[in-house]
This record gives structure tokens, C-alpha cells and sequence, in this order.
């Protein structure tokens, strides 16, 4: 059994690849808590509409590559060996994201699904759908959603600087841990969704809570 959180990104702000955020260029300091503080075995890096093209195996932690799709409905998780390295925002439709991470051997994630997102409504065959580590209070509809699509429950923190990776992962039983053995375990539903509840997580979620509301 393996632990993986599968929604992390390298930088707060969004759209800059151009430009990566000073305190994390590399994602070093994203595995290094990942693996040190938090035990987990590996994280997926999925920056908003392009893949930052990590090599997995470099590091003790695995990096899973991936990308943060944003479809016309909502974003869209794509994990895996060979995630695209750029798209476009607002362009491609959820079920076009599906066939495309498919067709790369990737798994097709619904992340933050009540989150201004009309992607679980589009009728698109996701692998999974996501408890976001900044939302963990939506575990319940997240469930009932699962049970509606009949998909699986993950588990991503969502993490934008290092200290929030973990705060909800996934437990994958496999027998050994690879971006493609990554897939074929959520693919066939052998994951788990956990979350951590510390008194700091509490308060980043509040915070997160009042940000979302009226940005």
C-alpha cells in the first residue's frame, strides 16, 4: 500500500511557467515534506494547464507527472506517464479531457467537483472524483457523487506552497509504486481517500474558505 497526494502544485499563482515562484522552482521543497513530514510515497505535480515534465524516479518521492486541465466546465485532473504538456484554457469540454488522458494512458480525475465546476454534470467517464484537501467538510456529497457516477474517491491536497501537502492523499494498493501502476490502481478502483486534521490545517481551510468567497 502506497500513499500518494494527487493535486499539488509548484507555485501560489497560476500561469506562470515562464516564471517559476522563487521559494519552489523545482518542486524540491514540495517532495522533501512530502516525504519527511508526511511519509507519503509520492505526489502528483499539476500545475494549471501545462505539466512541468518532472522526472519520476529522480527522487525518493515519486513524482507522479500531470496537469490541471481547465475545461470548459471545470477542471479536470489528468495523472499518469504522459500527461499533455500544454493546454489552453476554456478550450477543450470534459469528455474531450477524458479521451485525452486515455489516449496517453493517464487517469481522468473530477478535482474540487463542488467548487464553481459544472464538470460532474457533463456526462463525461471519469476515472475518479476528488476530496480536496481545501474542502475536506464536502467528504459526504463527494461520496454521493462517487456513488452516482460509480467512480472512485481520491484523495489531493490541492497544495499551492509545500507546508499544505498531505492534508488529504490517497492510499493506492499496488505492488509496486510508478506513474502507471498510479493509473491502473484508480482505474480499477484499489484507492482510498484520507485526510489529515491538524489545528493548522484548520485554520488554512478557514482562510481558504473567506479566499474562494470573494475573490
Amino acid at each position: 500500500m502506497y500513499t500518494v497526494d494527487l493535486h499539488t502544485h509548484t507555485r501560489f499563482f497560476h500561469g506562470f511557467e515562464s516564471r517559476p515562484t522563487a521559494y519552489d522552482p523545482l518542486g524540491a521543497q514540495l517532495v522533501r515534506l512530502a516525504s519527511r513530514w508526511h511519509s507519503l510515497d509520492g505526489v502528483a505535480l499539476t500545475n494549471h494547464d501545462y505539466s512541468p515534465g518532472y522526472e519520476s524516479g529522480t527522487t525518493e518521492t515519486l513524482f507522479v507527472p500531470g496537469i490541471e486541465i481547465s475545461t470548459t466546465a471545470g477542471h479536470v485532473l489528468v495523472v499518469g506517464p504522459d500527461p499533455p504538456r500544454r493546454t489552453t484554457p476554456g478550450t477543450l469540454t470534459p469528455t474531450e479531457v477524458v479521451s485525452l488522458a486515455h489516449e496517453r494512458g493517464c487517469a481522468a480525475i473530477i478535482a474540487h467537483p463542488f467548487r464553481r465546476s459544472d464538470v460532474r454534470k457533463s456526462g463525461a467517464e471519469f476515472d475518479a472524483v476528488e476530496v480536496n484537501g481545501k474542502h475536506p467538510g464536502n467528504i459526504e456529497r463527494v461520496r454521493k457523487l462517487a456513488d452516482t457516477l460509480s467512480v472512485p474517491i481520491v484523495g489531493g491536497s490541492d497544495a499551492h506552497y509545500p507546508f499544505e501537502v498531505g492534508r488529504a492523499f490517497t492510499r493506492i494498493e499496488a505492488s509496486r509504486l510508478t506513474p502507471e501502476t498510479v493509473v491502473e490502481a484508480i482505474q480499477a478502483g484499489r484507492v482510498e481517500p484520507q485526510l489529515r486534521s491538524t489545528a493548522f490545517d484548520e485554520a488554512i481551510q478557514t482562510a481558504y474558505r473567506y479566499i474562494h468567497r470573494y475573490r
